[in-house]
Formats: structure tokens, C-alpha cells, sequence
């Protein structure tokens, strides 16, 4: 189940994410049903409903050219609609779902950095103890991102280098923008926190301040 659920039909998730991944391009209904999924009178359904309701707009068709849709930029709640999407069934929950299959023994915090103009998603991935193998985090993105038709750009950072970052460094600036998203918290998977490295200072300091105790 999606959290978006009790706003929009599965179809019309199933299509919005489509037409949100690509908001320039141009859209046949037999190429939404194919890649949404959807059985072609489902899809061909759902989009007359988008269309009326204003979150799709209809192309003038060229000739011997069937009709085709793309998004409205010009509806009133297009932004807070396209949001919802990254939010939730578009970006956040596929993202999340994959990383706790996946990953639930690295990643220890996840979050969703923004998208460009072009629809790319930005990700920081912190991880614990253990670091996620570098070709199998790579291949699970190339899956996800033909699955939700989106690219992905993807950060994985130790917790010691998240908890180090300057107010100056791009990523902070990043995760302060309105638009992140925590998408994974601490708790949501079974990775472990690093075991921190005392320092010899730290441990000279312990060990003549236990010398320095009185006796009993």
C-alpha cells in the first residue's frame, strides 16, 4: 500500500509517476498503459479522468499521429501534487523499499535530496558498521530507476562523515534545502551504529584518571 493511497486511485498512480519522471514529454495512451503497466482501457480510463480534472493536458495531434497528453504545468496544485508524488509512491517508498530489502544490515539513515528540472533524484545513503557492496547498491539502482523511470544519483557516506558535515559542505546545504526527505531513520533497519575509536589521547587521559582515584 501506498500513503497515497487515499488520494489517488492505484492507476492514477501507476500514470502520474510516468508523466512525472518525464513533465516535458509527450505521451500517447498506448505508451502510458505500456509503460505504467496498466491493461490499455485501464490506462485510456484513467487518463480522460486526468485530463478533465486538469493534471494532464491533451497535444494537439499532428497528422496520421495519435493524440497525446503531458503534464500541466499550469494546474493550480501541480506543484504540490508533483511533491506528494516524490514524497511517497513516485520516489520515497520504491526507494525505501529497496534499501531495507536490500540493505537493512548497512544503511543506517537514507534521505531524498530533491530532483533537477530533468526529473534525476538526488540520494544520500548513510551506512553503519557495514558499508553496502559498491556493485550490488549500484545494480539495485539501475533496477529501481527502470522501474520508477527515473535516474538515480546516489551518495553513500559513513555516519561519521554525515555527523561531520560542515554547515559550508554541499550535502548539508542539501539535506537544509525544504525539499529533503528523510526516508530512512535511525531504527528502520537492522544496521548498526559504527563502534567508535577512542583516540590514545582519550584512552591516556581515562587511564590516569582511574590511576588518580583514591583507594578504597
Amino acid at each position: 500500500m501506498s500513503s497515497a493511497d487515499f488520494l489517488f486511485a492505484p492507476e492514477v498512480q501507476k500514470l502520474l509517476m510516468v508523466a512525472y519522471a518525464a513533465p516535458d514529454q509527450q505521451f500517447s495512451s498506448s505508451e502510458l498503459a505500456q509503460r505504467s503497466k496498466l491493461d490499455p482501457a485501464d490506462a485510456a480510463r484513467t487518463l480522460e479522468h486526468l485530463v478533465g480534472s486538469g493534471i494532464l493536458k491533451r497535444q494537439k495531434p499532428k497528422a496520421d499521429q495519435a493524440d497525446t497528453v503531458s503534464v500541466d504545468r499550469a494546474f493550480l496544485f501541480h506543484d504540490e501534487l508533483r511533491n506528494i508524488a516524490l514524497k511517497s509512491f513516485a520516489v520515497a517508498e520504491p526507494v525505501r523499499a529497496m534499501l531495507r530489502a536490500k540493505f537493512k544490515d548497512s544503511v543506517l539513515r537514507a534521505f531524498a535530496l530533491g530532483e533537477d528540472k530533468d526529473g534525476t533524484v538526488e540520494l544520500l545513503v548513510v551506512h553503519g558498521q557495514l558499508m553496502p557492496d559498491e556493485a550490488a547498491m549500484k545494480a539495485a539502482c539501475q533496477k529501481l530507476s527502470k522501474n520508477i523511470h527515473r535516474h538515480l544519483k546516489m551518495h553513500v557516506i559513513s555516519n561519521a562523515r554525515f555527523n561531520g558535515l560542515a554547515p559550508r559542505d554541499l550535502l548539508a546545504s542539501k539535506l537544509a534545502a525544504p525539499g529533503a526527505l528523510e526516508i530512512i531513520a535511525l531504527g528502520d533497519t537492522k544496521a548498526q551504529l559504527p563502534v567508535e575509536k577512542v583516540s590514545l589521547l582519550q584512552s591516556a587521559k581515562k587511564k590516569l584518571a582511574t590511576l588518580s582515584r583514591p583507594s578504597a
